[in-house]
Order: structure tokens, then sequence, then C-alpha cells
């Protein structure tokens, strides 16, 4: 009996085989990507998990392997998009002592890049969006990056007034004056649809907002506190 050459029987098996297969380590990633675009263009309630998984190109059923629900599926967003950050940052807060204003200036500089990022600025845009709605949205992210953040910074600013670093502010209600222009710049796009005239001029708010609130950080100067 004879056939074809065994090159050739290889060659017609190796153009049968797809010629692009992702790597299974990619593929949360390749969900999640699917996911973030679906939440944003249909909301999370409307979405359907069969949805993100045709568009992540895969089975329905491959889709519970990686995530076993949609709620999984927004916090493995959050995890990916905000957490590290979060983390990185109050590792820094953690641990300084001394003049917090080089902290907080770094702190919100790490924000304005993260909220550049491929996920930074539509993960919050998403919680903003769907928070009233889906009460659990906002639950997750309080207790995933806000519960965190706010006393680590809360922290910083008092031992800063304590140390006579900085003015004798409330932590507290300083710590929101630092974070809410980020919140307030977020909410004037998504919600009201107000942008500068060049986009969002994340960098340029920052730059413009630490300007203000180093000055008014600043010691008395008349000592006292």
């Amino acid at each position: 009996m004879t056939g074809r050459p065994a090159q050739n029987r290889t060659a017609d098996a190796a153009k049968r085989k797809p010629k692009f297969r992702r790597r299974a380590e990619a593929r949360p990633d390749d969900i999640l990507d699917a996911a973030l675009k679906l939440f944003s263009i249909k909301g999370f309630s409307p979405a359907r998990m069969e949805d993100v998984a045709k568009e992540a190109g895969i089975s329905k059923g491959a889709i519970y392997l990686y995530f076993p629900s949609k709620k999984a599926l927004l916090e493995g967003l959050i995890r990916r998009a905000v957490v590290p950050v979060a983390d990185s940052a109050l590792q820094m807060i953690a641990a300084h002592r001394g003049d917090p204003r080089p902290v907080i200036r770094k702190f919100l500089t790490m924000v304005a890049g993260a909220i550049k990022g491929p996920d930074g600025f539509a993960v919050p845009k998403l919680v903003i969006r769907e928070a009233a709605a889906v009460p659990e949205i906002a639950r997750m992210y309080r207790e995933e990056v806000i519960d965190k953040a706010l006393p680590a910074m809360t922290g910083l600013i008092a031992q800063g007034v304590e140390g006579g670093y900085i003015r004798d502010v409330d932590p507290e209600l300083t710590v929101r004056t630092v974070i809410g222009p980020l919140f307030m710049h977020v909410l004037l796009d998504e919600v009201f649809g107000i942008r500068p005239e060049d986009g969002l001029a994340i960098d340029r708010l920052v730059d413009n907002h630490l300007t203000i609130l180093m000055a008014g950080l600043a010691p008395e100067r008349n000592g006292a506190r």
C-alpha cells in the first residue's frame, strides 16, 4: 500500500491546526477585557456571561472555569485595574514617617498614571455608572480600595500634623480634599459629559491640584500649628 510522503501529511496536519491559540495563562485577561468592553457598552446587569464568553472567543462553559459569575468578573476587573495601585500606595504610605507632602504628591501622580492606563479610567467609570443600580459594585470597590486607603491616608496626615510638618488640619477631611478633585473630575466627565478641551487632562488636573494643595498644607509662617 502506497501513500503520500510523510512530509506532505505533516504539512497538511499543520495547515489544519488553528493558526493562533491563546495561552491558557493569558485567557483570564482575555475574558476580563471582553467583560470590561461589554459592561461599558451594555451595562453590568444586561450583559450575560455567554455574551462575555463569545466576545472572548471561548465557550460559555469555559468561562466558568475562570470566573463562576458576573460578580467574579467584576471583582477581577477591580483587582486587576485598581487594587495593585492601591496596594502599592498603601505600602508607600505605611513606610513613611515625616513630612507627608512628598508622599501625597507621589500618591496623586500614581493615581493619575493608573487612570491613564487601559482599564484605569474604565473601571471607576463603571463603578460610578452602575453603583446606584447594582449596590454590590460600590460595596466591592469600597472594600477593595476605599476602606484600605482612607485610614492609611488619614494616619499619614495626622502624623504630619503632629510632627509640625503641615498646618493643623482635620486629617479625615483633608484626605477628602486630597482625593476629592479626582473623583469629581471623573464624575463631571462620565455623568455630565464635561471635560477639558484637550481631553481628560488628568496630568494637568493633578499638577494644578498639587499647586493649590501644597500651598494650603504648608505650616503657618509664625510657627503656630
